[in-house]
Formats: C-alpha cells, sequence, structure tokens
C-alpha cells in the first residue's frame, strides 16, 4: 500500500491556496479553521497534516495579499499619481500587442518611490508597460523612470506606465551577467540553422521561446507537445541527470553528487529565470529524479507533496495557476498511475514498450481536463506525438545546453555541438507538423462546466478501466486501431452546413473570419481572425476548399493572423488588403504567409465592382487613407479607419462587411452610402462602444452580427451598442454566444426568406 501522508500534505496546501485566492480573506480563514476542527476530531494524523498545510499556506496567500495592497505603492496607484521610482528588473521585457499598437511589458520591484509630495523606500512587485526603449533592459539591472501609476491585478502592487527610455542606475550582478551570456550564446550556437532550430532549441532549453513561430506553437498545442516550448521539469530533469552522469564518470561520489545535483538545480534556475513558472519546474524535475532513484515510485509520491507544500509555502499563486496544475497532474500521473498500467501492457509487450506507452498516456490522461479548460480541444494524436518525439528530446535538450557553453569560449565549435541539437529539433517539429495535419488530430470539446464535468468523469473512467483494457491484447490493439481510423478520418457535422448558406461568420475567437459563398465548395474569405487552427477548422466545416478571393481588411493581428490557415491545402486566388501598411508585424505576417503560397497582395481598389460566382462585391472604401484617423475618443488607430470595407450580394441578400472602421470612418461612408440599406451588417470593431449610431442604425438592417471573442479585455460587444440596434427590429448574433453562424436564404426566395443557423 503506497503511503499516502506527504501527498495529502500537498494536497492540503493546494486546497488552502485555492481558498485564498477564489474566496474573500474571512471566509477562507474561516474554512481553515473549520477544517482544522473536523481535521483534529477525526482524530487521523493524515487530515491534521493536510489541514494544517492549508492553514499555512492560506495564511502566507492572505499576507502577501495584504502586502500589494497597502503601502504607497498600491495607495498611489489608486491615485493614478505620477511618480519617479527606481525598479529592480526581474524578468526578460516581452513584446505584447496591445490597443493603440506594441508595447513592452517588465516585471519589477519597486525599490524607491517618489511622487505627491513623498519620498519612500519600499520593495513593491509592479508590472511596467512600456515603449520599444525597454527591450534592451536586463534582468537584475536597476533602473531610474518615470510615469503613472495604475492598479493592477495580476498579483503587483500597481502598473507602471513609463515615459521615456530607462536609466540604468546598477547594473545586474554577476550571476545574472552569467545567465544572460549562456542565453546568448545557446542562440548564437544554433543560428547559421534553419529557422525552426533557431527558435526551438533555446525554448527546450531554456524556455526561450520569444523568437516562436505562432503557427508552429500551434502544431504543438493540437499534438500535444506544447510543454516542449516551456521551462518543464523534464527540461530538469535531462539536464541535471546529464551533469551527474558526467560528474560520475569524472570519478565524483557520494554527498558530492548531491553538490553536484544542487549546483545544476541553481544553475538550471538562473538560466531559465527565477520567475514563479521556473521554480515550479525546478521542483517538479526534482521530484523527477528522485523517481529515477531506487525505490523512486515510493520516494517519488513523498517527494512530490513535500515539493507541492515548499512551493505554495513560497508562491502561493501557483495554486491557480495552469502551468502548476498540470506539472503536479502530469507527474502524479506518472507516479501512480504509469506503473499499473505499465504492468497491465506488459502482460503482452517487453518491458521497454510498455513503460514508453504508459508513461506519455498517464500523463495525458491526468492533464486532459486542465488541457481541455484551456484549449477547449482533446488532442488525439498526443500520445503517439510524444512517443515519436521522445527519443529527440534528450539529445535536443543536452546538446542545446553544451553547445552554448562550449561557444562562450569558442563559438565556431558551440555551433559544431549543436548541430545535432538542431537535427533533433527538425524531428520533432516533422512530427508535430504532420500530426496536427491529420484529419482529426484534435476534437473540438468546449470550455463550458458541463463539458469539463463530462471530461473529467471521463478521465477518471479511464483511470478505473485502463488496467483491465491494457491487460488484454485484443482488447488493446482494438482500440489503437479504433483510434487510428478516428484520426485519419474527418467526422461529419450532420446538417452542416445547410445548403441555402449564404455568409459565414466563423467564432475564430477575438478577431474577424467571414466567408461569402460564392458557389459549390467555393467562398470569399473576408479576414481570417488571429489563429490559423480556427479559421481552418471553420472553412473545413463549411466544406470550402477553394477561395477564389481573401480580404485583409487592415493588419492587426486579430484580422490576418490566421492567413496560414486559410492558404494551407485550398486553391486560393487573389489575396486583396488595405493600402496603409500598419502595424509593420501585420504587414510581414502576410507576406510571410502570402510568399509561401506564391500569392502576392495586391491593394483594393476603391469603387470597383466584382462578380465572382453568385456573389457580387463593391468596395466602398477607404476612399483614401489620408485623413482617416481615429477620433481622440477611438479605441484604435488610423489603420482600423483605414480598413477595407465591401458592400456585398448573394442570393438577393445585401451585407456590409465592415471591418473595423470607427466613427471618423463611419461618418465618411454614411455619405458615401447615403440612403443605402442593408439585410446583414458585421458590426464595426467587434461591438465597441465608439461607433457612429447614426450611420449603423440608418442602415436598416434585419440582422446584426458581432465576432467577440468570449471574456474578452475590451469589454465587446457594449450593452449599450446592442441595446440601439435590438431597438430597430434587428436580430443580433455574436460569436462568444453562438459559435459559428450561418446566414441562410431559400434559392429562389425573396427577401423574407433570410435565416441564421447557428453552431454553438
Amino acid at each position: 500500500m503506497r503511503d499516502l501522508r506527504t501527498p495529502m500534505l500537498g494536497t492540503g496546501a493546494w486546497l488552502g491556496g485555492i481558498g485564498a485566492a477564489v474566496l474573500p480573506a474571512w471566509t477562507s480563514l474561516g474554512l481553515v479553521v473549520l477544517g482544522l476542527l473536523v481535521a483534529v476530531l477525526s482524530r487521523q494524523p493524515w487530515a491534521v497534516g493536510a489541514a494544517v498545510a492549508a492553514a499555512a499556506v492560506a495564511g502566507v496567500a492572505l499576507l502577501g495579499v495584504a502586502g500589494t495592497t497597502s503601502g504607497p505603492v498600491h495607495a498611489l496607484a489608486g491615485q493614478r499619481a505620477m511618480v519617479a521610482a527606481e525598479v529592480v528588473v526581474t524578468s526578460d521585457p516581452r513584446v505584447s500587442a496591445g490597443r493603440f499598437g506594441d508595447v513592452v511589458v517588465v516585471r519589477g520591484d519597486v525599490v524607491h518611490l517618489a511622487g505627491r509630495g513623498g519620498a519612500w523606500t519600499v520593495r513593491s512587485p509592479v508590472v511596467v508597460l512600456a515603449d520599444q526603449g525597454w527591450q534592451d533592459v536586463a534582468l537584475g539591472e536597476r533602473v531610474r523612470v518615470s510615469g503613472r501609476l495604475g492598479p493592477a491585478d495580476d498579483g503587483a502592487a500597481a502598473l507602471l506606465s513609463a515615459r521615456g527610455d530607462p536609466e540604468v542606475v546598477e547594473g545586474p550582478d554577476p550571476w545574472w551577467r552569467a545567465a544572460a551570456a549562456v542565453r546568448h550564446s545557446i542562440r548564437t550556437a544554433v543560428a547559421p540553422r534553419g529557422e525552426h532550430p533557431r527558435e526551438l532549441v533555446p525554448a527546450l532549453v531554456v524556455g526561450d521561446d520569444s523568437g516562436l513561430d505562432p503557427e508552429l506553437a500551434d502544431d504543438f498545442r493540437t499534438t500535444g507537445l506544447t510543454h516542449l516550448l516551456a521551462v518543464s521539469g523534464t527540461n530538469l530533469t535531462l539536464l541535471v541527470g546529464f551533469l551527474l552522469i558526467v560528474a560520475r564518470w569524472v570519478g565524483v561520489r557520494g554527498w558530492w553528487t548531491y553538490a553536484v545535483a544542487a549546483f545544476g538545480i541553481v544553475g538550471f534556475v538562473l538560466i531559465a529565470r527565477t520567475e514563479p513558472s521556473v521554480v515550479r519546474a525546478a521542483a517538479m524535475g526534482t521530484v523527477a529524479l528522485v523517481g529515477m532513484g531506487s525505490n523512486g515510485r515510493e520516494r517519488g509520491s513523498r517527494c512530490l507533496g513535500v515539493a507541492v507544500l515548499g512551493l505554495l509555502l513560497v508562491v502561493p499563486e501557483l495554486a491557480v495557476s495552469a502551468g502548476f496544475a498540470l506539472s503536479v497532474l502530469a507527474t502524479g500521473g506518472i507516479l501512480f498511475l504509469a506503473p499499473a498500467w505499465r504492468d497491465a501492457l506488459m502482460t503482452w509487450l517487453p518491458r521497454w514498450a510498455a513503460e514508453a506507452v504508459s508513461v506519455p498516456l498517464a500523463a495525458q490522461v491526468a492533464c486532459t481536463p486542465v488541457v481541455t479548460a484551456l484549449s477547449g480541444e482533446i488532442s488525439l494524436v498526443a500520445v503517439v506525438a510524444n512517443l515519436l518525439a521522445a527519443p529527440a528530446i534528450a539529445p535536443a535538450t543536452v546538446l542545446g545546453l553544451a553547445g552554448g557553453l562550449v561557444g562562450l569560449v569558442w563559438p565556431p565549435l558551440g555551433q559544431v555541438v549543436a548541430a545535432p541539437a538542431a537535427w533533433s529539433v527538425a524531428w520533432i517539429v516533422e512530427v508535430a507538423q504532420r500530426g496536427a495535419a491529420l484529419p482529426t488530430a484534435s476534437v473540438t470539446w468546449g470550455t463550458g462546466p458541463l463539458a469539463l464535468v463530462v471530461v473529467t468523469v471521463l478521465c477518471l473512467a479511464a483511470v478505473v478501466v485502463a488496467p483491465r483494457v491494457l491487460r488484454h491484447r485484443g482488447a488493446g490493439i482494438g482500440c489503437s486501431v479504433l483510434l487510428v481510423v478516428t484520426v485519419l478520418t474527418r467526422p461529419p457535422t450532420p446538417g452542416w452546413p445547410p445548403a441555402d448558406w449564404v455568409l459565414a461568420m466563423c467564432d475564430v475567437g477575438q478577431g474577424d473570419g467571414l466567408v461569402v459563398r460564392s458557389g459549390p465548395g467555393e467562398g470569399i474569405v473576408v479576414d481570417v481572425g488571429p489563429d490559423p487552427v480556427l479559421i481552418d477548422d471553420c472553412l473545413r466545416r463549411l466544406e470550402v476548399s477553394r477561395v477564389p478571393l481573401v480580404v485583409l481588411t487592415h493588419f492587426h493581428d486579430d484580422h490576418v493572423g490566421g492567413l496560414a490557415g486559410v492558404l494551407e491545402d485550398r486553391e486560393v486566388g487573389e489575396i486583396q488588403v488595405t493600402g496603409l501598411p500598419d502595424p509593420a508585424s501585420g504587414v510581414a505576417l502576410v507576406e510571410r504567409a502570402a510568399a509561401a503560397s506564391g500569392a502576392d497582395p495586391v491593394v483594393a481598389s476603391y469603387g470597383t465592382t466584382t462578380r465572382i460566382g453568385e456573389a457580387t462585391l463593391q468596395t466602398v472604401w477607404p476612399a483614401g487613407v489620408d485623413g482617416t484617423t481615429a477620433g481622440e475618443e477611438g479605441e484604435g488607430s488610423a489603420a482600423n479607419d483605414a480598413s477595407v470595407v465591401l458592400l456585398v450580394e448573394v442570393r438577393g441578400v445585401r451585407v456590409l462587411l465592415t471591418g473595423d472602421v470607427e466613427p471618423p470612418a463611419q461618418a465618411a461612408l454614411s455619405r458615401v452610402l447615403a440612403g443605402v440599406e442593408v439585410d446583414v451588417l458585421k458590426v464595426p470593431h467587434h461591438g465597441s462602444r465608439h461607433q457612429d449610431l447614426d450611420f449603423l442604425l440608418g442602415l436598416r438592417a434585419r440582422l446584426a452580427l458581432v465576432s467577440v471573442g468570449a471574456d474578452n479585455d475590451y469589454g465587446h460587444p457594449a450593452p449599450d451598442l446592442l441595446a440601439a440596434l435590438t431597438a430597430t427590429g434587428a436580430q443580433v448574433r455574436r460569436t462568444d454566444l453562438d459559435g459559428d453562424v450561418l446566414v441562410t436564404v431559400r434559392v429562389g426566395a425573396d427577401d423574407g426568406a433570410l435565416g441564421v443557423r447557428a453552431r454553438g
């Protein structure tokens, strides 16, 4: 019987952390006290230990919250005060898409603050939002900055909107400089290789995914290989394990091996950065190292409980971190489920094969509920993809680091050492891309409460049933064959699409993706959303294999990011774009995707009318890019107001597709389209509150379509806008609630036959 006392400590600590994070402080404290009383009355040592662990973690978490919600930094943030501060940088800078363009995000600790007539010496965490001048700040630097403080909602005391470039007061400590040199050397060692090795070797070794191709990241997600793109316990296990092998080879024995292991763990954390995710990965990797020793399963399970408790006492916010949950569940699955499944498989498979199958299968089943909650998908190829990629992970990780270390002394030799790492990564990329291209590599499941309860129940059932099924050769082979057939065939969607559809609004998250039917199996695509997988899946469901025209209304990522999903495996004609090449990142993305398909984007011509199959398109905007800047209260930019606007007619249904035009462009359009009425309106800018209502309501649309992502941070769609549209008698449909939305009309029918179908 496995000793579960220390795992119960970890479970109690986890529950205490979750309670402190999601419940009001007094409610959390009350539940902790109640739990302690029940545990003491039960007279069970494991229950008392779990309750004490829960109380300890909850107490640390609440003290941490009190620390960040008090003091001068938090107080001045509530006043949105202008301040001058000295900040110690605690993270690498990352470029993130903001409402008005790219911003640099840096985490740091304010150590000196001056503002509103006072000055303080403090130690408070902040998130800095800055311009491109902050891209070169180094981890560990102390910088002087001025800017405006504002409230933060992610565990920091404040959000600091910096003004101007940082002034370096003090450089990083020697260990941070050494870690930065190793990271740079790893990138240099693989620089001569192909695009994907340049991106993936640093990601595999130390989680440096700053240059990762988003399309490749989607393929890794679909095939269950995402854990390779971030810092994980596997990284530490491989690197420290290799270090121990080398140490034993040179004669290190006894307690000195523990010193070598400790040195490797500390070095890994410094190189990968001391962020909570890295600390978590280091702890889980240490558990895996213990599990590899003698009596490893028993010692590993005890170590897992202690690791969870220790991590949450240091970083309580990990309790509600998806990465933490995945790490703990994967490690727990390997420790508690894999041995029984391996033994069942060994009745008809050799031990090495049984181990190879049972370990990724156990980890995948344990993690599936959390992965489904995050992605809304269940990967059907994850186990096989991990099996195929496994032989390449160790050489890619170990030789990638070795190339970086050797490159510190002699860069050319470092490139030679790292070459096999690049070759190994090429194989992993091949597995991810080919696996993601399979007809049913993953199944869309959903993230609602009922969907998650069902998938959790199915996983628990799998835990009970799996040993019985895997023990029998016929059942095991039969399940494998069924899985292969499912993956290689695309399941039908009964009744979808209906034969009379004319326009589709695809659910692509926070973005636009529309399809105008131009004939059987053929559609005109207007915008492609942010994700290639989502738009590709929508087109497949619509059975669209030919795309005579792609129109990209403007270059924001939520309208062009998914272009590769349209171009791949389809016959595509012309690509039309707006005449304003802004932002540059979107322009570059479109150019790369178009070049890969052999297409050459052209600027849409104002006033032209084109007939494509059953559809007629007229380009009614922009009449000219000059002067189409956003208003003072707008959310966007000139890029939004330069959106290509199309007036479309298909089977007697008139549709206005508006991109993200805002009030200035809408006012100009009201003059261009004076007196025009439409049947269907694609509401501009995802239902933003900044609209010219006179223009929109004057179109007298019977159906208003809002393409918007669920739980977005922008407040889209605005309730006042929806109320105004509904008041005119228009039916409003939105992708965050309805999923894919189809506009239908019976062939040969009059305008009264307009219909709507949703695939929620």
